[in-house]
């Protein structure tokens, strides 16, 4: 069972792990290695915390264990989305995505936006989410394609 609760502290060193292993073991079905190494990394996990720490972010949690996390900023970006690789599957990211949406209502925003990688398009797609455009962004060197992304609120 999943459950959600607000973002603190001391979920750092478990965001961070779970940002790495998704994109090492899940993404890497996507993009090529030399793209995953450039995008896998946190260098300042001061700046990684305090950027949780500064918008609504929610962890999910199985057996009171952080599986996953999303964040949702005040123009209705959400900025990451990310579940452990060994907890895909069990409704972490539907969880996470509805308590995105009901915030954004809640701040009264009309729509919800992100980038999608190429794994979590389809995950998006299936949700309401429309592609808006693809782009590419350069991480450390690499080029790495994704989709800006729109959700209208009803």
């Amino acid at each position: 069972m999943v459950t959600l609760r607000r973002y603190a502290p001391a979920d750092c060193d478990a965001t961070v792990e779970i940002f790495l292993r998704a994109i090492r073991e899940v993404a890497s079905n996507d993009y090529t290695p030399a793209q995953i190494e450039a995008w896998a990394q946190v260098d300042d996990r001061q700046a990684w915390a305090e950027r949780r720490s500064s918008r609504p972010t929610w962890i999910a949690e199985a057996a009171d264990l952080p599986i996953g996390f999303a964040d949702l900023e005040s123009d209705g970006h959400l900025d990451m989305m990310f579940v452990h690789p060994g907890h895909q599957g069990i409704g972490a990211a539907t969880a996470l995505l509805r308590t995105i949406e009901a915030e954004a209502r809640a701040l009264g925003l009309s729509r919800i936006f992100t980038e999608a990688s190429l794994t979590a398009r389809p995950f998006f797609q299936r949700r309401g989410f429309v592609v808006l455009t693809c782009q590419s962004v350069e991480k450390r060197g690499q080029a790495l394609a994704n989709f800006r992304m729109r959700k209208l609120l009803p």
